[in-house]
């Protein structure tokens, strides 16, 4: 049965945001009170944060797919929605959250550190917020907002000071038992390690974590083996420790040799050249290991390694090699550059920013991207007539209509407000005039009927009665 997952592709939704609600006030003596619809409550969102308690990915392995709650409708009586409540899903320490293009989004490092990883849905505005001296009495609201959905990958590195990599059977798993208070399993059989095993080790005043790496073999970094399952987790490590083993069974194999195929597969993995190196000989209790490892300590001192002889079993050297490890890590810390406090950085609009783009596509298509327009769009009530004409003013003010006509645009032709695969598509077609006074009935909009305008079809009237005065004028009796 799986324990342990380091990597896992997680499907989040954020909720949607309430709709607004379209009310009038009515009591008694007062019909017609004036709106009183509440706004639509948020969605919630989807976010991660580092629990210090969580130690793997296992529970999003078997249940992938994660949803936060919606916000409520908004109702009469000026009452809101109530707002959505955020999930929020625990990770491990060392959790690096990517897309699907492999792209990093957040390395979370450190108990508390969150990231929203969908975004909640606002919540539609009722008819009392969208009430103003022209339109007095909205007889629409507006539409809550879709939540984010989004498909992420969490991979977890693990977050230590020390990582020992080797051999399968090098003893890697007996030297972090006896170094730490860790209980790796430990047996006389290749790849007895399956996951990454963690220990705390305290010498003098210094306090580290050290970490036990799966075994390695040839291949490791094209995916032989568990070492490409692994390798990950020695990237935040400070220091690299060699595990050789001097009494292998295997003839073909010394601890030089070894050292040249782990480090040549750190080096296909990338990243790790500049990690400090430690050579551990261990094994050394047994009597052809202490012959070797004194065979091959000079020639791998003369390569500039730090070399130690060990055994994990007979708790040999080991306090030579706690301090040492315990040494270099301290300088590894004293070389972190100093945490900066939080800046706020402000970057101000510029003056011709119009917060939307219109372009034209090879099909003749007029698409217009942004996030207002976008926005107004998804939370638009299309049938509605009236809610249609609030968004077509909303346009006309963000200055869409203008932009349209720079571009080239002509009455009829396709405008698409949005992305490809989620926009709006409709007939575009001028307006000279935008506003209240093109609205009939509460719920109506002229512009989508056909109909001419108020103002227009009171011109046409006057029109109809001077040619009718004039022809009464010109008429000669017989």
């Amino acid at each position: 049965m799986t324990t342990f997952v380091d990597r896992v592709e997680l499907h989040v939704a954020a909720g949607s945001g309430g709709h607004g609600c379209a009310s009038v006030h009515r009591e008694k003596f007062k019909p017609l009170g004036g709106p009183d619809g509440g706004n639509g409550g948020r969605g919630g969102d989807v976010i991660l944060t580092v629990d210090q308690s969580v130690t793997t990915l296992l529970d999003y392995h078997h249940s992938p797919h994660r949803k936060a709650t919606n916000g409520k409708p908004g109702e009469g009586g000026n009452r809101s929605g109530k707002d959505g409540q955020d999930l929020v899903l625990p990770v491990p320490d060392g959790t690096v959250v990517l897309d699907k293009a492999g792209n990093v989004l957040a390395d979370l490092v450190g108990h508390g550190t969150s990231y929203v990883a969908a975004q909640g849905g606002r919540g539609g505005l009722g008819n009392a917020a969208l009430a103003s001296a022209r339109r007095k009495a909205p007889g629409f609201a507006l539409l809550g907002e879709p939540g984010d959905l989004r498909d992420v990958v969490l991979e977890l590195k693990t977050v230590a000071d020390v990582a020992l990599v080797g051999y399968p059977s090098a003893g890697k798993s007996s030297l972090i038992s006896v170094l730490s208070a860790a209980k790796p399993k430990i047996a006389d059989y290749p790849f007895t390690t399956l996951v990454p095993n963690l220990g705390v080790v305290t010498a003098g005043s210094t306090v580290y974590t050290i970490a036990d790496v799966p075994g390695l073999i040839p291949g490791a970094s094209q995916g032989k083996g568990l070492g490409l399952e692994f390798l990950r987790h020695v990237e935040r490590c400070s220091v690299l420790v060699h595990v050789l083993d001097t009494a292998t069974l295997e003839s073909e194999r010394d601890p030089v040799s070894d050292l040249d195929i782990i480090e040549e597969e750190l080096r296909q993995y990338g990243g790790l050249d500049n990690r400090p190196r430690i050579v551990v000989l261990n094994k050394i209790d047994v009597p052809d290991g202490k012959d070797l490892a004194e065979m091959v300590r000079p020639d791998l001192e003369a390569r500039g390694y730090r070399v130690f002889e060990v055994s994990a079993v007979a708790h040999m050297g080991l306090k030579e090699l706690s301090y040492a490890l315990a040494e270099v890590v301290a300088k590894a810390r004293a070389a972190k550059p100093k945490e900066e406090a939080t800046r706020i950085v402000i970057r101000p609009k510029a003056v011709d920013d119009t917060g939307f783009t219109v372009t034209q596509e090879a099909d003749g298509l007029f698409r217009v991207r942004g996030e207002k327009p976008e926005r107004w769009v998804r939370q638009t009530d299309f049938n509605n007539d009236e809610a249609v004409g609030y968004l077509a003013d909303r346009l006309n003010r963000l200055g869409v209509e203008a932009e349209l006509m720079k571009a080239g645009a002509r009455g009829g032709d396709g405008v698409a407000i949005g992305p490809e695969d989620n926009a709006v598509v409709f007939d575009w077609e001028p307006s000279v005039t935008a506003g209240a006074e093109m609205l009939g009935r509460r719920g109506e909009d002229h512009r989508l009927e056909g109909e001419r305008p108020a103002a227009q079809r009171r011109k046409d009237r006057q029109a109809e009665r001077d040619e009718a005065q004039q022809e009464f004028d010109d008429f000669e009796p017989f």
